[in-house]
This record gives C-alpha cells, structure tokens and sequence, in this order.
C-alpha cells in the first residue's frame, strides 16, 4: 500500500500551487480531483484540450495514484468528458478513477444501466472505475453498495468510511465490502453530529484495524488523505494533512 494526498486537501488554491505543497510535504503519489464545480482541473478542460493538460501535470513530476470525478451537464456531455479523462488517466498510467453514483432516492435499476455504460467506457481504456462510498449517494448503504459491484461487473469501492460513520447507517462496520475496494480515502470522523471532519486522534476511525482488513483482502493500492480545507473545517488542515500521512506510513 502507498500513501497519496488529494488535491481536495488545498481546494481552495490554483491547482499548480496544491500539487506544489503535495510534493512539499514529501507525498510521493496525489489523488488528483476533476471537478467541474471546483477551482482545480475540469473535466470540460481535459475534453477541450487533453495533449495541454498532459503537458501541464507532468511538470510538476508527481505520481497520480487516482482520479476523483464530478461530472455536470446532460447525458451526453458527461459520457464525452468521462471518456476524455479516462483517456487522460490511461496517458499519465493511472489505474483508477473514482466517480459517484447516483443521489439517494434514484431509480436503483436506472443507476445500474448508467454505471455499466460508464465501466464499459472507462474499462477501454484499461482503467478500474469505482464508486464512492457516500452517504448522499445509492451507496450510502454498505450492502446497496455491493448490490451496485455484484451487478455491474468490473467495477470498484473507493472506501470512505467517514461517510458510514456518520451517514444514515451509522455504522463502522463495512469489513464485508472490503473485498471490492480498489481506493480509500481518509481523514478522522466522531460519532456526533457535525464531526465529519476532526483534527486527527478526535475521532473514531481505527486505522490499523482498517489497513489490517485491507490486507487480509490483499490490497494493494493507495490509502488518500483527504482532509478537505472547506469552509466548515474549524481548524488549519494542512499540519492534520502531515499528521495523517506520518501515520498511515507507520501503519504500513
């Protein structure tokens, strides 16, 4: 297992200046965010003009261990931009790109012809596509989560426990859908209400017993910090950023 940092982590800087305090902090690999509603890089960028986009990452010389999606617009706009950034993560040899699925309360049959396309597309361009466990989303139950895996062949869990932890199940137990993870991103959450985001030791995640079942199941990919410097964080994110990251790398 590898350690990497999100971009989400510096969201509220340009992209050159996030990737620049990554390298800073001695991440080896980043989680690159492709967000049509974020500062960062947008996907309607990377279909516009991806030779450009290739150039630009590359001279930052940092490894990209994933993709982390939010696509807008109609149809057919987003089955254009998915297919460009999965050939973008093909060109930079990124094995994975995380996207979410569909708002709790969707059509559960609709959502499963909608990811089987999206893992058609993406699965061409020799790239994994796994779905964000995310309590707003169809997968904010553990067990819809793997119905979604079981159904649509190929695909993956990007794990985030936070959003079990604190999603309508309240749970922290998701050991049985450990098996179809092929991402984690991380930070610590509490058990009360509006601690989705604590300073690292305040919460309740069990790292080592995570990264345990994570071996057990042969995992092998990334662990992401993801500790994001929104507006609701009431604390400064990038020293909880290095605290999580010396961490995990003990763990490992």
């Amino acid at each position: 297992m590898f350690v990497a940092c999100s971009t989400l982590c510096y969201g509220k800087v340009p992209l050159s200046a996030a990737l620049q305090r990554i390298r800073e902090l001695r991440f080896q690999k980043v989680d690159l965010a492709i967000h049509e509603s974020g500062h960062h890089l947008k996907p309607s960028e990377v279909a516009a003009d991806m030779p450009r986009v290739v150039q630009h990452l590359r001279t930052f010389n940092i490894t990209i261990a994933a993709l982390h999606l939010e696509l807008a617009g109609d149809i057919a706009t987003q089955r254009l931009h998915l297919q460009a950034c999965a050939r973008l993560a093909r060109v930079m040899t990124v094995p994975v790109m995380t996207v979410l699925a569909s708002p709790l309360g969707s059509d559960f049959a609709a959502e499963v012809v909608r990811l089987q396309e999206w893992n058609r597309i993406v699965a061409a361009e020799g790239v994994i596509l796994s779905v964000e466990t995310n309590s707003n989303t169809l997968t904010a139950d553990p067990l819809g989560a793997i119905e979604l895996c079981k159904r649509v062949p190929g695909l993956g869990i990007t794990l985030d426990p936070s959003h079990y932890i604190q999603g309508p199940h309240r749970t922290d137990d998701f050991d049985h859908l450990v098996r179809f993870v092929q991402h984690v991103q991380l930070r610590d959450t509490g058990k009360k209400d509006g601690q989705f985001q604590v300073r690292i030791g305040q919460g309740v995640i069990e790292y080592g017993k995570l990264i345990n079942t994570l071996e057990r199941e042969r995992y092998q990919r990334t662990l992401t910090v993801d500790i994001r410097d929104s507006g609701e964080s009431s604390f400064s994110v990038e020293p909880e950023v290095r605290t999580l990251k010396y961490l995990l790398e003990s763990l490992l």
